[in-house]
């Protein structure tokens, strides 16, 4: 495993089509297997009782894979991310106009400007915030809370769990130092504890919930559903 990603030029290493493996949903580099896709699916789906009317904004949406599954399920969308070549596959593979829209742009600038927030009614961070510097992460959802109103459920998805690196890591070396950073393949390993108190402190109450053990992360990351205070 790299310490580092290089997220600019990575989905440029794989096949035009190959989806997951461009956002790293990979296990040995190998593409994950389309049941664990649809265990991920029924996780935010459920977890923010998606309903055919609500509106979702997914953050740090990559190349749109995930987002179209979830904007399937209601009434479409918009995907925000910061990486050039993962936007331009949403736009050319999932961007339907009208209904279902990618933005290339940083998380927080968008949240900052975005002209219609009122819009949403949902929010997903599925497998990102790991890589946010903290103090970044944390104005983020304090903007999602105070300008997106209509927003009563953001589902965050697959964080690594600072407490549990050492089942991850086994009989491996791991650099703690090197867990606190954003730039790192697995980005910040939050504890569970701190996360939600940082959320909570953005106006947001947080409440961890864990995969299925046949989940191929199950063992070392998590998930967190926000909903206003």
């Amino acid at each position: 495993m790299p310490d580092y990603i290089d997220f600019v030029n990575h989905p440029k290493t794989c096949e035009p089509d190959d989806f997951w493996g461009q956002v790293k949903r990979t296990i040995n580099g190998k593409t994950v297997s389309e049941d664990q896709i649809e265990m991920i699916v029924k996780a935010c789906t459920t977890g923010l009782a998606i309903d055919p009317n609500d509106r979702l904004l997914d953050l740090c949406c990559g190349n749109g894979a995930l987002s179209k599954r979830i904007f399937s399920e209601c009434a479409g969308g918009t995907g925000v991310d910061s990486s050039e070549s993962l936007i331009a596959i949403a736009r050319q593979y999932f961007e339907i106009e009208g209904r279902e829209r990618y933005f290339l742009d940083d998380v927080l600038a968008y949240a900052q400007t975005e002209r219609q927030p009122e819009q949403y009614t949902k929010a997903m961070c599925y497998g990102s915030i790991q890589y946010i510097p903290t103090d970044i992460l944390t104005e983020t959802f304090a903007t999602l809370h105070r300008r997106f109103v209509n927003i009563k459920k953001v589902f965050i998805g697959n964080v690594p769990d600072r407490d549990r690196a050492p089942i991850f890591y086994a009989d491996r070396p791991y650099d703690e130092e090197l867990m606190s950073n954003p730039r790192a393949a697995l980005g910040i390993w939050w504890q569970q504890e701190a996360l939600t108190r940082m959320l909570k402190d953005t106006g947001w109450n947080a409440t961890i919930s864990l995969m299925p053990p046949a989940y191929y992360c199950a063992h070392y990351r998590y998930d967190v559903l926000l909903t206003r205070n």
